[in-house]
């Protein structure tokens, strides 16, 4: 005989079970959403800027136009590396970042305060300048004798005539390291530094980008005076060899500008090497090229800004 189905003893424990959960979804329900977090504050970081100076003669014043036009522009330039006009010019401004009084400066300078001799006499055989009127020159204007000291990172490219490296003065006497940056073969004597000699540094890095991007730059902008191109060929020894490193300094100007984010290339025309009488026309060539590349100026620094938390 079948004995008759009991209820399950459990069942009302799970029919309280189920009510449970049903009244715990309903809560859920109805609890409000809590607020989200706003978003953590930022602000962005502009990359260091670093200026590399060609060399050129008295043409690289056009160096004075480009620092005008960043200075007008609000683009603050945090390194500075310089081949020999470029780095007389550098230095200048490393020491005082017055964009004013550097161009009052440079429209003063002229070959005198810069050559030991004439550079027409030099040019027609006349032998070596030694160099030490552009050391002066220097050493009376500066406010920070030595390069560690300068408000903005600074470096003077030289080569090395013996071994033929690029050797970059970031220490020790400004206005030393100058000379040696702007020591042309043929026109000054060698420059002794710590038993090596050394001569301009055009020889080996005319437009010094690589140096302002190992000194830290993010943005480097590359400033590359064009060659000036003789009227006629030259006919001194010394004229021939000043115009066979112009050729050679060209050509090697062309790769180290790769190495730059923005070339900058101002139009000095047929101002001559040593043409010391047309700076004012040579500083608004650089700043007319710097205003053309202002728009691949920001490009460059847009791309390697940054934003951190606040």
């Amino acid at each position: 005989m079948r004995r008759p189905r009991c209820p399950l003893p459990f069942a009302p424990v799970l029919l309280a079970a189920a009510l449970l959960a049903a009244g715990c979804g309903s809560a859920r329900r109805e609890l409000p959403s809590l607020p989200q977090a706003p978003p953590a504050a930022t602000i962005e970081v502009a990359p260091r800027v670093g200026l590399a100076l060609g060399g050129g003669g008295a043409r690289g014043f056009a160096e004075v136009g480009v620092l005008r036009v960043l200075a007008e522009e609000k683009i603050p330039v945090a390194v500075l590396t310089g081949t020999s006009v470029g780095a007389l010019i550098g230095a200048l401004y490393a020491d005082r970042p017055d964009v004013f009084a550097l161009e009052y400066e440079a429209l003063g300078i002229d070959e005198h305060d810069l050559l030991d001799r004439s550079l027409l006499s030099l040019i027609s055989g006349g032998g070596y300048a030694k160099g030490e009127r552009i050391e002066a020159f220097l050493a009376a204007r500066l406010q920070h004798a030595a390069i560690e000291d300068l408000p903005l990172r600074f470096a003077a490219v030289a080569t090395d005539l013996t071994s033929g490296a690029t050797v970059a003065f970031e220490r020790g006497p400004v206005a030393q390291a100058v000379r040696a940056s702007a020591a042309i073969p043929g026109i000054f004597a060698p420059v002794a530094i710590d038993g090596r000699l050394y001569v301009d540094g055009g020889v080996s890095n005319p437009v010094p980008a690589d140096v302002a991007r190992r000194l830290g730059a993010e943005v480097v902008i590359a400033v590359s005076i064009p060659r000036e191109i003789p009227a006629s060929p030259p006919r001194t020894q010394v004229g021939v060899a000043l115009q066979s490193i112009a050729i050679m300094g060209a050509e090697i100007g062309r790769c180290r500008e790769r190495e730059a984010d923005v070339v900058i290339t101002p139009e000095v025309g047929d101002v001559a090497f040593d043409d010391f009488t047309q700076k004012r026309r040579l500083i608004e060539a650089g700043i007319a090229a710097t205003r053309a590349a202002l728009p691949e100026i920001r490009r460059a620094i847009a791309a390697r800004t940054k934003r951190v938390p606040q």
